[in-house]
């Protein structure tokens, strides 16, 4: 990640966590690993809405590189965190959900569910995990080393790339 520390959103969603009825073990578990990852992570909660998701999402890429949602990729009609984000990115990077269901397959048959996924808005790598802590652990641990480039290139003017040529 080079000299300077990469700042990150973890946004937990899920209704019991912002009503405050449920902790949010996955957000802390996410937070604690990007720290470690040499990460600056600040924290937030929306419930599963998607104008909520939408607009704490909007408002996160005009200042994070790097935003994880945890939550909301389940199949429940509740569920709607892929739809909500659908709206906010110019494009989706189809190789990091393959990844991580694929890492979850390892504990789970139940993983093949997960509509976890990631995309690109603006200059922000958006990642949405499952809402699990289990599973959002280990999605997050099956894509953290790509990040840094991953980041890098999002952040890059593509200058250099053009002299490459």
């Amino acid at each position: 990640m080079g000299e300077a520390q990469a700042a990150a959103l973890v946004l937990t969603v899920s209704d019991g966590v912002s009503r405050g009825t449920r902790e949010d073990l996955s957000g802390a578990r996410l937070a604690v690993r990007l720290t470690a990852a040499g990460y600056a992570v600040s924290r937030g909660v929306v419930p599963d809405d998607p104008d909520a998701i939408r607009a704490a999402v909007r408002a996160a890429t005009t200042t994070q590189p790097l935003v994880v949602l945890t939550g909301g990729t389940g199949l429940t009609p509740r569920d709607t965190t892929p739809q909500a984000l659908q709206a906010l990115l110019d494009y989706e990077i189809p190789g990091f959900g393959e990844v991580m269901r694929a890492a979850g397959r390892r504990s789970t048959p139940l993983a093949s569910l997960s509509r976890s996924l990631a995309g690109v808005s603006g200059r922000t790598l958006v990642l949405a995990l499952p809402g699990s802590p289990g599973g959002a652990t280990e999605s997050l641990e099956a894509v953290l080393d790509l990040l840094p480039h991953a980041l890098e290139t999002l952040a890059d003017d593509s200058s250099r790339h053009a002299a490459e040529r």
